[in-house]
């Protein structure tokens, strides 16, 4: 094989390397139209007055701690506990 065929055929496979790499890249990063976007959504309002037990939230898991700060739930809660929920914390104490 002769040295200007070597050549070409170097250079076609380091071309075609970074070519796959820069499309590999491309498609595994994306781009700002496929980016995907954060939506707020607010929960249903309830028609009664006391509060549901039973119904389980349907909001996904994420975003801020918001404590419980139900009277019969505060009532049962240690200092420990309220200290963590003061501090913004998802309490780790029963």
């Amino acid at each position: 094989m002769n040295p200007i065929r070597k050549a070409v055929i170097a250079t076609a496979m380091v071309g075609s390397t970074i070519a796959g790499g820069a499309l590999g890249a491309y498609l595994f990063t994306g781009s700002a139209a496929t980016a995907q976007t954060t939506s707020t959504t607010t929960a249903p309002s309830s028609s009664s007055s006391a509060p549901s037990a039973a119904a389980p939230s349907t909001a996904a898991p994420g975003g801020t701690f918001h404590p419980n700060e139900d009277a019969t739930h505060e009532a049962g809660e240690s200092a420990a506990r309220e200290a963590q929920e003061n501090a913004g914390q998802v309490p780790t104490i029963p």
